[in-house]
């Protein structure tokens, strides 16, 4: 018969005690003790926010515990009992999740970088007669239905996981390897997989509209009745570059001549529809009054361009690079902006005249993850807007409306919030005013 050990059950005050110890010796203080926590019961405990990093969890419950914000960095979380577990914005860069169960666990905005989450085996002693062996006992590590939206993957290792029913919509799951992974009837839309290898992979019934597959090997992969409606694969999406009248240079010529004669030379430049991520960098080009609604910027260079009053509403421009664009008045309804490089970037009012203003139109829009540090964003329409887990520090918010805007983990610093930055703005968040 199989001799499992038993779990020794720790209490908050213990606990407590084990994590002062800890962060002492991570701050190298005399009296300091990694904590050591190995087959201990901590189920429906609080570590919410603590510094764990380094710590050894192995084998040990963590059933429905608060590890919400708590940092795990290069922890031993080796066949842990994870389930129900609160890990909303925790940080498990490196950890050793092999063999773990995460079972219903929340993992929204957690940080995975280069996590390990493949199969694990947990030695127990078997008695044979007079004889002790060791018995090897194979444990895939368990994502049923957890909650990993907007998680950071990235070479994150799942291969054999089991996933089924998990989430991980917006996830960025760059060159995470999901070799065999069982992933049916999960969610994945909006995840970015790029190089990502699903070799083997199991996704029938999986959901991945909008997902973005570019140099993903899915050699084996089985999608039966997956959702792949509007992902981004190698293959253009929508219209061609070349399906345009000219060159795009030279049409971009034009375009910077019409703009320059106030629309006496030259000819306006519509992209509408066009997947313009193989046409290279866009930096600094004079783009204003661009129309582009639905275009595909996925990726693509745009810092420190003029885009005054375009148009782009619809448009995908996940993880593009529009630092230090000039984008006042532009209108961005229902953008794709998830992971966006927005520093710097001005998207205040178009003062046309005394009487005449732009305001920029960032109603409904996604930008998850966006890089807005320093971004002006001066009377913006922000409502219904998705800000989830943006970098919002030092960025010009006076006067916005965010009715509806959902600010879930945005970072705001001190400045922000005593209201230097955030005055006139309506909409905000009871307890961010």
């Amino acid at each position: 018969m199989m001799e499992k050990r038993q779990l020794v059950r720790i209490t908050q005050d213990q606990l407590d005690q084990v994590i002062e110890r800890h962060e002492m010796f991570r701050n190298a203080r005399t009296g300091g003790a990694r904590a050591v926590l190995s087959h201990s019961d901590l189920s429906g405990l609080s570590l919410a926010g603590r510094d764990l990093a380094h710590a050894d969890f192995t084998a040990a419950a963590l059933h429905a515990a608060d590890l919400a914000g708590t940092v795990l960095d290069c922890a031993t979380l080796y066949a842990c009992d994870l389930r129900q577990a609160d890990l909303t914005g925790a940080s498990l860069v490196k950890a050793d999740l092999r063999g773990a169960s995460l079972r219903g666990a929340d993992l929204t905005g957690a940080n995975l970088f280069d996590a390990d989450l493949q199969d694990g085996s947990l030695a127990s002693k078997q008695k044979d007669g007079g004889t002790v062996v060791l018995a090897i006992e194979k444990r895939p590590s368990d994502l049923q239905g957890a909650n990993l939206s907007n998680a950071n993957l990235t070479n994150a290792r799942l291969s054999g996981a089991v996933a089924l029913h998990t989430d991980f919509s917006d996830a960025v799951m760059r060159g995470t390897r999901l070799i065999r992974a069982n992933l049916r009837n999960a969610t994945l839309n909006g995840a970015i997989l790029e190089g990502a290898d699903l070799s083997g992979a199991d996704a029938r019934g999986a959901s991945l509209r909008g997902a973005v597959l570019t140099g993903a090997t899915m050699t084996l992969t089985e999608l039966a009745g997956a959702d792949l409606s509007g992902a981004l694969t190698d293959r253009p999406a929508g219209k061609a570059l070349d399906t345009l009248a000219r060159p795009l240079a030279d049409l971009l010529k034009l375009h910077a001549l019409w703009v320059g004669s106030a629309g006496q030379e030259g000819m306006p430049l519509d992209l509408s529809g066009i997947d313009v991520r193989g046409a290279g960098s866009l930096s600094r080009q004079c783009l204003t009054r661009l129309v582009a609604c639905g275009a595909i910027f996925y990726g693509v260079d745009l810092s420190g361009a003029q885009i005054q009053v375009g148009q782009l509403q619809d448009a995908d421009l996940r993880g593009a690079d529009l630092a230090a664009a000039d984008l006042r008045g532009i209108n961005l309804r229902n953008a794709k902006l998830n992971n966006a490089d927005l520093r710097g970037a001005n998207l205040d009012v178009l003062q046309i005249d005394e009487k005449r203003h732009v305001p920029s139109d960032l109603s409904g829009i996604r930008m998850r993850y966006a890089d807005l540090t320093g971004a002006r964003l001066t009377r913006a329409k922000l409502v219904g807007a998705d800000l989830s887990f943006a970098d919002l520090s030092q960025a010009d918010l006076r006067g916005a409306d965010l009715g509806r805007a959902v600010l879930t983990g945005a970072k705001l610093d001190r400045t922000q919030l005593a209201g230097a930055i955030l005055e006139g703005a309506t909409g905000l968040p009871p307890g961010v005013a």
